[in-house]
């Protein structure tokens, strides 16, 4: 295995050696809603989309097609992490890693090299500070390597919403002035709340 192995990896991957099957999971899920796939269900959950134009684009990775078939039904990260199925989309997914000495046996937690491999991505795609500009793919990958720092700046509305970030404080509007429905709330002071899971609309965020 050289240095460079990480690269040529699926930021589900990725996201699974930097944070285990609950990392891989959101990573899934927010590539199915950047595809148009999904859509926050009841508070705290997701669900799928009757239609959902863009799928075909790309292959779905294996993960992403199995949470996918799974949110028929509204889920939340942690039940949906936890699915029968969901837990065999991923054990396959580390068969390959592990044969390529990424991670260890019988227990499966990342190796040294695949820890230092990860850093180094995070050095080479540090923490983005807003969404402009940025592919689809490189969000993906932000998310893969920066967890909820990554969707808070990234996808706000929706991560909330979906229950992939818990709700805070923010002490600068920044962050929610993309949204259409930025004006809620935002306007008792210098501190923002997000809404939490009774946010109406959608939006891209």
């Amino acid at each position: 295995m050289d240095d460079g192995t990480l690269a040529w990896l699926e930021p589900h991957e990725v996201a699974l050696l930097r944070g285990g099957p609950r990392a891989a999971v959101t990573v899934a899920v927010v590539d199915l809603y950047l595809r148009g796939a999904v859509e926050p269900g009841p508070p705290g959950t997701v669900r799928a989309l009757p239609s959902a134009p863009g799928t075909g684009a790309t292959p779905l990775p294996n993960l992403a097609e199995v949470v996918r078939w799974r949110l028929d039904e509204p889920l939340g990260i942690r039940k949906l992490t936890r699915d029968p199925d969901v837990r065999l989309a991923v054990a396959l997914l580390r068969i390959p890693l592990a044969e390529d000495g990424l991670l260890r046996w019988p227990l499966l937690g990342p190796t040294r090299a695949a820890r230092r491999q990860v850093r180094a991505l995070q050095e080479l795609h540090p923490l983005p500070t807003s969404r402009r500009g940025l592919t689809a793919d490189e969000r993906l990958l932000a998310v893969a390597l920066h967890d909820e720092a990554a969707l808070r700046v990234l996808l706000p509305r929706f991560a909330l919403r979906a229950g992939l970030v818990e709700r805070v404080e923010v002490a600068d509007k920044g962050l929610l002035k993309h949204s259409p429905h930025s004006g809620r709330g935002g306007s008792g002071g210098g501190t923002a709340h997000y809404c939490g899971g009774g946010c109406g609309g959608g939006g891209s965020a």
